[in-house]
């Protein structure tokens, strides 16, 4: 159910075709994903209707400006905005129809390909990170912020998280999270940012990537925001190659700033994972083992990470 208690189903969503979109209307809908924000219906083979059911469809509308022109530099499949839907008595939200990107999330599907992920990871970072117009969003939902200003969230998330079980060595996570937190704040251009590169908004194909969905919370601001990803997202030892391979090279303040971030991301993605303490609907049981693995090679890795 949303927040204005107005239930989806395929034929909600085929009469908000049928009074919007009539063309589209006889496409076979059928239920693509659950997600934080939205739900995603599969319309045909080759699209998507994209709804919210918490909050105002606000994530949309900025998908629906940008993505249609950001897609066409971006070396990776991305859900390209094809019709609005604006709100009416029978949806007060507005909602958008997407192209469909096929593959699998890779929080069931984990990246395997480490080497070939990492390249293709590096290479869509590097396209989308681009100085980003004055008027787009420079907040991204507490994202855009100095790192250091999220230290008493981390060290109130990790204690909980430590607490239930969840991470095995906090010293050693919060020291990651110091170090990361104490280095240089991002003195750049503001970049467009993906914002919220987990593992749920990853897709694969045998391993290796083949997608990346969800820009609701496209943002412009601090690259290492994204370069978190290569310990989130790609397997144990692919971090250096995918470092390596992003340009311009990051610096070494940047590098740490992305631990950090990556910090963020696990302890968010543990407690959203874990249903007993946070059964907010989009939250799923897979984002845990994912978060789990990124704090590990973290901690691992602290000794060799850049000062």
């Amino acid at each position: 159910m949303t927040h204005t208690e107005i239930e989806i189903t395929a034929e909600l969503v085929r009469d908000l075709l049928r009074d919007q979109h009539p063309d589209l209307a006889d496409h076979p809908v059928r239920l693509g994903a659950v997600g934080w924000d939205n739900q995603l219906w599969r319309l045909g083979d080759d699209l998507a209707v994209r709804l919210p059911w918490q909050g105002t469809g606000e994530l949309l509308l900025k998908e629906h400006t940008w993505l249609p022109s950001l897609a066409q530099r971006l070396p990776l499949p991305i859900p390209v905005p094809q019709r609005l839907g604006k709100p009416s008595s029978r949806f007060p939200h507005p909602w958008i129809v997407t192209t469909w990107v096929p593959g699998e999330p890779a929080d069931r599907a984990p990246v395997t390909r480490g080497a070939e992920a990492a390249d293709a990871l590096a290479a869509f970072l590097t396209a989308l990170h681009q100085p980003a117009p004055e008027q787009m969003d420079t907040t991204g939902r507490g994202r855009g912020g100095p790192l250091a200003s999220s230290s008493e969230w981390v060290a109130r998330q990790l204690a909980s998280a430590t607490e239930l079980g969840l991470v095995p060595d906090p010293d050693a996570v919060r020291a990651v999270w110091e170090d990361a937190a104490s280095a240089p704040d991002w003195a750049g251009p503001l970049l467009w940012l993906h914002g919220d590169l987990h593992a749920a908004n990853v897709l694969t194909a045998d391993g290796a990537l083949c997608g990346v969905v969800d820009f609701g919370d496209l943002f412009a601001g601090d690259p290492a925001c994204d370069l978190s990803a290569a310990w989130t997202l790609l397997p144990d030892g692919a971090a250096d190659r995918f470092y390596a391979a992003y340009q311009p090279t990051p610096d070494a303040a940047t590098l740490r700033r992305a631990r950090g971030w990556a910090v963020i991301r696990a302890l968010v993605c543990l407690h959203v994972g874990d249903a007993g303490v946070h059964g907010r609907p989009g939250g799923k049981a897979t984002w845990g083992p994912p978060a789990s693995a990124a704090l590990r090679r973290l901690t691992a890795t602290a000794s060799a990470s850049p000062r």
